[in-house]
Protein backbone atom coordinates (compact mmCIF):
# COMPACT_ATOMS: atom_id res chain seq x y z
CA UNK A 1 0.00 0.00 0.00
CA UNK A 2 1.01 3.48 -0.86
CA UNK A 3 -0.28 7.00 0.31
CA UNK A 4 -1.66 9.80 -1.69
CA UNK A 5 -2.88 12.70 -0.62
CA UNK A 6 -3.05 16.50 -1.32
CA UNK A 7 -0.65 19.38 0.40
CA UNK A 8 -0.93 23.04 0.03
CA UNK A 9 1.59 25.58 0.55
CA UNK A 10 0.49 28.70 2.32
CA UNK A 11 2.35 31.92 3.56
CA UNK A 12 2.79 35.89 3.08
CA UNK A 13 3.73 36.73 -0.21
CA UNK A 14 7.37 36.56 -1.33
CA UNK A 15 8.03 33.75 1.31
CA UNK A 16 9.22 31.26 -1.00
CA UNK A 17 6.32 29.33 -1.88
CA UNK A 18 6.31 28.43 -5.46
CA UNK A 19 10.65 27.91 -5.04
CA UNK A 20 9.94 25.49 -2.47
CA UNK A 21 7.31 23.69 -4.77
CA UNK A 22 9.67 23.45 -7.37
CA UNK A 23 12.29 21.94 -5.56
CA UNK A 24 10.06 19.47 -4.00
CA UNK A 25 9.31 17.96 -7.82
CA UNK A 26 12.45 18.55 -9.35
CA UNK A 27 11.65 20.51 -11.65
CA UNK A 28 10.35 24.30 -12.75
CA UNK A 29 6.43 24.89 -13.01
CA UNK A 30 5.62 27.70 -10.92
CA UNK A 31 7.59 30.88 -11.70
CA UNK A 32 9.10 32.66 -9.06
CA UNK A 33 10.69 36.48 -8.41
CA UNK A 34 11.80 38.64 -6.31
CA UNK A 35 8.83 40.64 -6.15
CA UNK A 36 5.57 40.11 -4.31
CA UNK A 37 2.40 38.14 -5.13
CA UNK A 38 4.16 36.12 -8.47
CA UNK A 39 1.61 33.29 -8.11
CA UNK A 40 -1.90 34.39 -9.03
CA UNK A 41 -3.55 31.31 -9.39
CA UNK A 42 -3.47 28.08 -8.23
CA UNK A 43 -0.70 25.97 -9.45
CA UNK A 44 -1.16 21.80 -9.15
CA UNK A 45 1.97 19.72 -9.12
CA UNK A 46 2.66 15.76 -8.68
CA UNK A 47 5.69 13.96 -6.31
CA UNK A 48 5.43 10.40 -6.85
CA UNK A 49 8.02 7.74 -5.27
CA UNK A 50 7.86 4.45 -3.76
CA UNK A 51 6.17 5.84 -0.92
CA UNK A 52 3.51 7.12 -2.54
CA UNK A 53 2.26 10.40 -4.37
CA UNK A 54 1.65 13.75 -2.73
CA UNK A 55 -0.16 16.75 -5.18
CA UNK A 56 1.08 19.72 -4.31
CA UNK A 57 -0.89 23.26 -4.18
CA UNK A 58 1.28 26.17 -4.74
CA UNK A 59 -0.97 29.28 -3.70
CA UNK A 60 -0.76 32.89 -4.31
CA UNK A 61 0.31 34.80 -0.91
CA UNK A 62 -2.06 35.69 1.43
CA UNK A 63 -1.74 40.01 1.75
CA UNK A 64 -4.70 42.63 1.99
CA UNK A 65 -6.23 43.12 -2.00
CA UNK A 66 -6.28 46.46 -3.13
CA UNK A 67 -8.35 45.35 -6.54
CA UNK A 68 -10.46 42.59 -7.49
CA UNK A 69 -7.52 40.08 -8.87
CA UNK A 70 -6.47 40.79 -5.27
CA UNK A 71 -9.54 39.65 -4.05
CA UNK A 72 -9.40 36.54 -5.85
CA UNK A 73 -5.71 35.54 -5.14
CA UNK A 74 -6.51 35.70 -1.45
CA UNK A 75 -9.68 33.60 -1.99
CA UNK A 76 -7.92 30.98 -4.18
CA UNK A 77 -5.17 30.41 -1.36
CA UNK A 78 -7.85 30.36 1.49
CA UNK A 79 -10.52 28.16 0.06
CA UNK A 80 -7.40 24.99 -0.45
CA UNK A 81 -7.01 24.97 3.48
CA UNK A 82 -10.01 22.54 3.65
CA UNK A 83 -9.45 21.03 0.69
CA UNK A 84 -6.31 19.22 1.37
CA UNK A 85 -5.03 16.53 3.74
CA UNK A 86 -1.86 18.88 5.02
CA UNK A 87 -1.11 22.58 5.44
CA UNK A 88 2.54 23.74 4.50
CA UNK A 89 2.52 26.88 6.55
CA UNK A 90 5.76 28.81 5.01
CA UNK A 91 7.57 31.45 7.25
CA UNK A 92 10.51 33.33 6.91
CA UNK A 93 13.35 33.22 10.42
CA UNK A 94 12.70 36.94 11.63
CA UNK A 95 12.39 38.24 14.72
CA UNK A 96 8.76 39.04 15.59
CA UNK A 97 5.80 37.69 13.99
CA UNK A 98 4.23 40.84 11.69
CA UNK A 99 0.73 41.45 11.21
CA UNK A 100 0.71 38.83 8.16
CA UNK A 101 1.38 36.27 9.62
CA UNK A 102 -1.14 37.02 12.40
CA UNK A 103 -3.96 37.39 9.91
CA UNK A 104 -2.55 33.94 8.39
CA UNK A 105 -2.57 32.05 11.74
CA UNK A 106 -6.22 32.96 12.90
CA UNK A 107 -7.24 31.49 9.42
CA UNK A 108 -5.14 28.27 10.29
CA UNK A 109 -6.57 27.96 13.87
CA UNK A 110 -10.10 27.31 12.34
CA UNK A 111 -9.01 24.38 10.18
CA UNK A 112 -8.51 21.15 11.50
CA UNK A 113 -6.26 19.78 8.99
CA UNK A 114 -2.95 18.75 10.52
CA UNK A 115 -0.32 22.25 9.54
CA UNK A 116 3.63 21.73 9.34
CA UNK A 117 5.19 24.93 9.90
CA UNK A 118 8.50 25.19 7.57
CA UNK A 119 10.96 28.08 8.49
CA UNK A 120 12.17 29.01 5.22
CA UNK A 121 15.37 30.87 3.95
CA UNK A 122 17.78 29.09 6.54
CA UNK A 123 20.33 29.89 4.87
CA UNK A 124 20.53 33.38 5.64
CA UNK A 125 20.98 32.62 9.33
CA UNK A 126 22.86 31.30 11.84
CA UNK A 127 21.39 27.97 13.08
CA UNK A 128 21.58 29.03 16.67
CA UNK A 129 18.79 31.46 15.69
CA UNK A 130 16.52 29.23 14.64
CA UNK A 131 15.33 28.01 17.94
CA UNK A 132 13.99 31.05 18.91
CA UNK A 133 11.67 31.54 15.85
CA UNK A 134 10.69 28.03 16.22
CA UNK A 135 9.68 28.76 19.96
CA UNK A 136 7.82 32.26 19.22
CA UNK A 137 6.01 30.52 16.63
CA UNK A 138 4.93 27.16 18.46
CA UNK A 139 3.62 29.42 21.51
CA UNK A 140 1.15 31.12 19.12
CA UNK A 141 -0.19 27.30 18.20
CA UNK A 142 0.37 23.98 18.41
CA UNK A 143 1.63 22.63 14.71
CA UNK A 144 1.87 18.87 13.73
CA UNK A 145 5.55 19.41 12.53
CA UNK A 146 8.41 22.14 12.26
CA UNK A 147 10.71 21.73 9.32
CA UNK A 148 13.23 24.12 8.77
CA UNK A 149 14.39 24.40 5.47
CA UNK A 150 16.20 26.10 1.98
CA UNK A 151 13.97 26.07 -0.86
CA UNK A 152 17.18 27.66 -3.00
CA UNK A 153 19.72 24.98 -2.14
CA UNK A 154 17.27 21.98 -1.11
CA UNK A 155 18.39 21.50 2.77
CA UNK A 156 16.24 19.15 4.76
CA UNK A 157 13.87 18.49 1.42
CA UNK A 158 14.19 14.62 2.51
CA UNK A 159 12.94 15.18 5.62
CA UNK A 160 10.03 17.35 4.70
CA UNK A 161 8.91 14.74 1.95
CA UNK A 162 9.11 12.11 5.11
CA UNK A 163 6.94 14.66 7.11
CA UNK A 164 4.38 15.35 4.59
CA UNK A 165 3.99 11.62 3.99
CA UNK A 166 3.10 11.10 7.83
CA UNK A 167 0.02 12.55 7.17
CA UNK A 168 -1.45 11.72 3.95
CA UNK A 169 -3.59 8.61 3.77
CA UNK A 170 -3.01 5.37 2.65
CA UNK A 171 -4.98 4.25 -1.21
CA UNK A 172 -4.01 4.93 -5.23
CA UNK A 173 -2.24 7.57 -7.40
CA UNK A 174 -3.76 9.87 -8.89
CA UNK A 175 -1.92 10.28 -11.31
CA UNK A 176 0.53 8.59 -13.55
CA UNK A 177 3.56 8.46 -12.27
CA UNK A 178 5.30 10.26 -14.91
CA UNK A 179 2.73 13.00 -13.83
CA UNK A 180 4.29 16.53 -13.13
CA UNK A 181 1.79 18.99 -13.37
CA UNK A 182 -2.08 19.78 -14.39
CA UNK A 183 -1.40 22.86 -15.88
CA UNK A 184 -1.84 22.67 -19.08
CA UNK A 185 0.96 24.04 -21.30
CA UNK A 186 0.10 27.18 -22.94
CA UNK A 187 -1.08 28.65 -19.71
CA UNK A 188 3.11 27.38 -18.00
CA UNK A 189 4.23 29.31 -21.14
CA UNK A 190 2.46 32.00 -20.40
CA UNK A 191 3.62 31.99 -17.24
CA UNK A 192 7.41 31.90 -17.84
CA UNK A 193 6.81 35.24 -20.26
CA UNK A 194 4.89 36.84 -17.17
CA UNK A 195 8.04 36.14 -14.90
CA UNK A 196 10.82 37.62 -16.92
CA UNK A 197 8.50 40.22 -17.21
CA UNK A 198 8.27 40.55 -13.25
CA UNK A 199 11.98 40.19 -13.34
CA UNK A 200 13.13 42.70 -15.87
CA UNK A 201 10.27 45.18 -15.21
CA UNK A 202 11.14 48.28 -12.81
CA UNK A 203 9.16 48.05 -9.75
CA UNK A 204 5.62 50.02 -10.46
CA UNK A 205 4.92 47.85 -13.80
CA UNK A 206 4.68 44.00 -13.00
CA UNK A 207 1.75 43.83 -10.94
CA UNK A 208 -0.16 45.83 -13.73
CA UNK A 209 0.99 42.55 -16.25
CA UNK A 210 -0.83 39.56 -17.55
CA UNK A 211 0.11 37.49 -20.35
CA UNK A 212 -2.39 36.10 -22.62
CA UNK A 213 -1.40 32.92 -25.68
CA UNK A 214 -3.41 34.15 -28.57
CA UNK A 215 -1.81 30.77 -30.47
CA UNK A 216 0.78 27.93 -30.56
CA UNK A 217 1.24 25.68 -33.29
CA UNK A 218 3.21 22.41 -32.29
CA UNK A 219 2.68 21.01 -35.19
CA UNK A 220 6.06 22.08 -36.77
CA UNK A 221 9.56 20.95 -35.45
CA UNK A 222 9.43 24.80 -34.43
CA UNK A 223 6.58 25.55 -31.81
CA UNK A 224 5.25 28.70 -33.13
CA UNK A 225 3.64 31.23 -30.83
CA UNK A 226 2.30 34.52 -30.15
CA UNK A 227 1.47 36.50 -27.50
CA UNK A 228 0.32 39.58 -26.16
CA UNK A 229 1.99 41.20 -22.98
CA UNK A 230 -1.12 43.19 -21.18
CA UNK A 231 -0.60 46.34 -18.78
CA UNK A 232 -2.45 48.89 -17.54
CA UNK A 233 -1.16 51.87 -18.74
CA UNK A 234 0.75 53.88 -21.81
CA UNK A 235 3.52 54.56 -19.62
CA UNK A 236 3.60 51.30 -18.95
CA UNK A 237 3.33 49.67 -22.37
CA UNK A 238 6.83 52.43 -23.31
CA UNK A 239 8.66 50.65 -20.64
CA UNK A 240 7.91 47.16 -21.31
CA UNK A 241 9.29 47.76 -25.60
CA UNK A 242 12.01 49.88 -23.77
CA UNK A 243 14.37 52.15 -26.38
CA UNK A 244 14.45 50.31 -29.48
CA UNK A 245 12.47 48.00 -28.13
CA UNK A 246 15.62 46.49 -26.23
CA UNK A 247 12.85 45.45 -22.96
CA UNK A 248 10.42 43.20 -24.80
CA UNK A 249 13.64 41.28 -26.75
CA UNK A 250 15.06 40.59 -23.83
CA UNK A 251 11.69 39.60 -22.56
CA UNK A 252 11.11 37.55 -25.30
CA UNK A 253 14.59 36.08 -25.31
CA UNK A 254 14.74 34.69 -21.54
CA UNK A 255 11.19 33.69 -21.96
CA UNK A 256 11.93 31.44 -25.17
CA UNK A 257 14.81 29.95 -23.30
CA UNK A 258 12.62 28.39 -20.51
CA UNK A 259 10.09 27.66 -22.59
CA UNK A 260 12.40 25.67 -24.58
CA UNK A 261 13.68 23.88 -21.83
CA UNK A 262 9.98 22.97 -20.39
CA UNK A 263 9.29 21.77 -24.28
CA UNK A 264 12.95 20.33 -25.21
CA UNK A 265 11.73 21.39 -28.91
CA UNK A 266 12.93 24.88 -30.45
CA UNK A 267 10.98 28.14 -29.76
CA UNK A 268 10.22 30.95 -32.21
CA UNK A 269 8.10 33.34 -29.87
CA UNK A 270 6.75 36.69 -30.88
CA UNK A 271 5.62 39.36 -28.29
CA UNK A 272 2.81 42.13 -28.81
CA UNK A 273 2.06 44.45 -25.73
CA UNK A 274 -1.63 45.72 -25.67
CA UNK A 275 -3.07 48.49 -22.93
CA UNK A 276 -5.98 47.10 -20.82
CA UNK A 277 -6.53 50.07 -18.28
CA UNK A 278 -7.68 48.65 -14.89
CA UNK A 279 -8.12 45.32 -16.41
CA UNK A 280 -7.05 44.12 -12.78
CA UNK A 281 -10.68 45.20 -11.66
CA UNK A 282 -12.68 44.03 -14.47
CA UNK A 283 -14.16 40.62 -14.08
CA UNK A 284 -14.71 39.98 -18.21
CA UNK A 285 -10.56 40.61 -18.16
CA UNK A 286 -9.75 38.83 -15.32
CA UNK A 287 -11.71 35.52 -16.65
CA UNK A 288 -10.60 36.59 -20.36
CA UNK A 289 -6.78 35.87 -18.83
CA UNK A 290 -7.72 32.54 -16.97
CA UNK A 291 -8.48 33.96 -13.80
CA UNK A 292 -11.40 31.53 -13.08
CA UNK A 293 -14.18 31.76 -10.64
CA UNK A 294 -14.47 28.02 -10.73
CA UNK A 295 -11.20 27.90 -9.35
CA UNK A 296 -12.15 29.27 -6.01
CA UNK A 297 -14.54 26.32 -5.42
CA UNK A 298 -12.25 23.73 -6.50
Amino acid sequence: MTKTGFATLIGRPNVGKSTLMNQLIGQKIAITSNKPQTTRNRIQTVYTDDEGQIVFLDTPGIHKPKNKLGDYMVKVAENTLSDVDVILYLVEPSDKIGEGDKHIMEQLKRTKTPIILIINKIDMVKKEELLPVIDMYSKEMDFAEVVPVSAFNGTNKKELLKCIFKYLPYGEPFYDEDTITDQPIRQIAAELIREQALRILSAEVPHGVAVAIESMDESKRTVEIQATIVCEKDSHKGIIIGKGGETLKKIGTNARYGIEKLLERQVNLKLWVRVKKDWRDSEFLLKNFGYQKSDLSK
